[in-house]
């Protein structure tokens, strides 16, 4: 064993020095932050985040476990963290505290300042540990090490709490390459290996021209030909916030892709962000693009991720997504959450989204209630990180500059409108009646829509809740399908494709859904019921009616179920909605009747709901002596609770129960964990935790759990178990 101060040991002996450490991940950090023009700060924290390291507990430590992987399992706890915060405040003052953050939360997430009576975790009570310095600065470490100059770079104009997290990204993601590039450096050769977005504007350019070329000349593809001749226009404006409003089935897709490309390409953004509110489509949207582009299409929800730090192991802690490919499609869940995040994994992406196009796919389904703190962020990302912001939608909520009082900010300046005229496409592309039961008064029993629904061949019915989607469906005849969040993605995917071959095809085809088929899902009936919900959710459902219109006209039928919807936003819009349709005459799916409806929704109720859980405060240092509450903020902003449910992986099919055998082998590795992806359900926690006690299901790594037994997966509803569950919680967002 050298002399020499060790970072960390293979199980064959290898020694990764820790100089070599230090200054592999100084070097990644710098590179990381001067994408948004902080490179000497990155290089400073990445350089000092690890000094702890050269004391000698730690050395002990790492030499008595020798071919144990302690930089990240060890059950010996050591805070080599510590002493490296403190020695960024001794050289730098109050300014060292910002470094501070991020060393001192390298591995267990960003802390907050001030911690709870114990305090536990509390930045302010860990450097009251001078001794943690003392001894590692009686350990000969070189000056070239100690003694670096104060970065020149000022944080002028940037929201500071922000601002920081961005360069905790930048380090922890350092810090793993790092680490990763020494235990398996095979596996760090491949990351990056993507092709540039100038390389995949010629194929996307390809592609649409095929499909143009084979595409019927109907009015509607003429339209969806000239949204995208709009959008590839008007990617030539500078980077900013822009509102893309089609209505539904005008193709915002793929010409959001096209103006993003272009965008990107014109103005030297390095990536593509598509994020969709639901878990539920997110594989469709992702799936299509990688027909295009392959492998370089990256697709990341918020399962199979790890809840806690304590259930973080190295594997699952190196194979966690830095977001490096050039397409990334992921979920509002994981977009949002990691914006506001402290946890390492969560955070590690952050730095990739600077200089990136991000599009917010149905950007009508942010949540009100977080809605100030994300609106704020998006805002610091434009002006400050280089990126541009995509608000597609068909139904634009009302999210520019309110006048309202409450807040300092409270919308979006600036937001340029990609269409020429939205309204005239409203009009152009209508193509359904919508019409209301006689009475919206009375409940319709689920065996009365069923009778209704069964004198059509061919007809889609869409439901608030999943435990109202197997009601009905049970009530319908063989051969009926059924969609819902409690199916995996594969298998979601593959009826979809069942569903589109058979309506081609003209082959009779009903179906009973939740809410997941009204973004994202390209199925195109004659006659749609939808159980009333808010106006954006009924414009979606009529994007499914004769969508190609290829009838003079399709039919959505909207009834009063015998349920109500989930408590919360659902309810909240729901009842908007009733109020403004309910004993109206015109049409109601219109642009006026959608800006009426989110401006109830958003800001008539008050701005304090807008920030419900008082986020930004936390994240503010009126002070200016860099005190934050980053923990606090995190364990706040949670679109989904996810103390309400947890996750299992499925044996759908011959290729879940291959890569659930694989899993067992092998151990969360990252290609494996995109893969599993498509096989998850996410269950109500009691549910969860009843089925884990039973051995229905069994952890077979920390925090990652595989059915048990095939009786809980059916081929025909998903996941399914033989007590009655009631689930109020459905998949929006998630």
């Amino acid at each position: 064993m050298t002399s020499k101060p060790i970072a960390h040991v293979t199980q064959d002996g290898r020694l990764h020095e820790l100089q070599d450490h230090l200054w592999g991940t100084a070097e990644r950090a710098a590179i990381f932050a001067s994408e948004f023009g902080f490179q000497e700060w990155g290089r400073l924290s990445g350089l000092w985040h690890d000094l702890g390291k050269y004391g000698e507990r730690f050395q002990k430590k790492i030499k008595a476990v020798f071919g144990e992987d302690v930089h990240l399992e060890s059950k010996i706890k050591v805070d080599h963290s510590t002493a490296g915060a403190l020695y960024a405040i001794q050289k730098m003052g109050i300014a060292g505290r910002i470094i501070a953050y991020l060393i001192a939360g390298h591995h267990a997430g960003l802390p907050d300042w001030e911690g709870d009576n114990t305090g536990r975790a509390a930045l302010s009570q860990r450097l009251l540990q001078k001794e943690l310095l003392d001894a590692v600065l009686s350990r000969g470490i070189s000056d070239e090490i100690l003694n670096q100059p104060f970065p020149k770079e000022k944080p002028i104009g940037r929201d500071p709490a922000f601002w920081i997290r961005m360069l905790f990204s930048c380090v922890v993601d350092a810090d793993f390459l790092d680490t990763e590039n020494f235990f398996e450096p095979e596996k760090a050769i491949q990351r990056g290996c993507y092709p540039t977005l100038s390389e995949m504007l010629p194929i996307f350019g390809n592609y649409m021209k095929e499909k143009q070329i084979v595409a019927q000349p109907t009015l509607v593809n003429q339209i969806r030909s000239d949204v995208l001749r709009q959008c590839i226009t008007k990617a030539k404006s500078p980077p900013g916030i822009f509102s893309l409003t089609v209505p539904t089935g005008g193709g915002k897709t793929l010409s959001s892709m096209a103006f993003a490309l272009h965008h990107a390409m014109l103005h030297g953004q390095r990536r593509i962000i598509y994020v969709i509110p639901f878990t539920s489509i997110i594989e469709q949207t992702a799936d299509q693009f990688r027909q295009i582009f392959g492998d370089a299409v990256v697709e990341h929800h918020s399962n199979l991720t790890p809840r806690d730090v304590e259930a973080e192991t190295s594997k699952s802690r190196l194979a966690c997504e830095n977001w490096d490919a050039p397409i990334i499609v992921t979920t509002n869940v994981q977009f949002f959450e990691s914006l506001f995040a402290s946890r390492t994994s969560r955070c590690r992406k952050l730095h990739n989204i600077a200089r990136s196009v991000v599009v917010l796919d149905e950007a009508q389904l942010m949540p009100p209630e977080y809605l100030q703190p994300i609106l704020y962020i998006l805002d610091e990302l434009r002006k400050n990180y280089g990126v541009s912001i995509i608000l597609s939608t068909a139904t634009q909520p009302a999210i520019g500059r309110q006048q309202s009082s409450g807040y300092n900010f409270n919308g979006l300046e600036g937001i340029l409108e990609i269409m020429e005229n939205p309204v005239n496409l409203f009009v152009q592309l209508k193509r359904v009646e919508a019409r209301l039961s006689e009475d919206m008064t009375n409940p319709k029993s689920w065996a009365e829509i069923s009778e209704e629904l069964i004198q059509y061949p061919s007809v889609l019915c869409i439901v608030n809740r999943r435990d109202d989607c197997r009601s009905l469906w049970s009530l319908m005849p063989q051969g009926t399908f059924h969609l819902s969040a409690l199916m995996c993605g594969a298998h979601r995917s593959y009826c979809i494709a069942e569903i589109k071959r058979r309506l081609q095809a003209g082959i009779p085809t009903r179906v009973i859904s939740t809410q997941l088929v009204e973004a994202g899902v390209d199925i195109d009936f004659p006659v749609v019921y939808r159980a009333i919900a808010g106006l954006d959710s009924i414009a979606q459902a009529a994007g499914r009616c004769n969508r190609e219109g290829l009838m003079p006209k399709g039919y959505l039928n909207i009834f009063l179920p015998p349920s109500r919807p989930p408590a919360g936003i659902l309810r909240q819009a729901t009842d908007i909605t009733v109020r403004q349709i309910i004993g109206t005459k015109a049409d109601f799916l219109t642009p006026e009747h959608f800006s009426a409806f989110f401006r109830e929704l958003y800001w008539l109720q008050g701005t304090d709901r807008l920030d419900k859980q008082r986020i930004l405060p936390d994240l503010t240092d009126s002070t200016r002596t860099c005190r934050f509450s980053f923990r606090t903020a995190s364990s706040k902003f949670k679109l989904i609770d996810d103390t309400q449910q947890a996750s299992i992986v499925v044996a759908y099919g011959k290729e879940g129960a291959k890569l659930i055998a694989q899993l067992e082998y092998s151990g969360p590795e990252r290609w494996l964990l995109r893969r599993l992806q498509r096989y998850v359900v996410n269950l109500p926690m009691r549910l969860h935790e009843r089925l884990r006690t039973d051995g229905a299901i069994r952890e077979i790594h920390p925090g990652i759990f595989i059915q048990g037994h095939s009786a809980l997966y059916n081929e025909n509803i998903g996941f399914c178990h033989d007590k009655s569950i009631s689930y109020e919680v459905d998949e929006l967002i998630a």
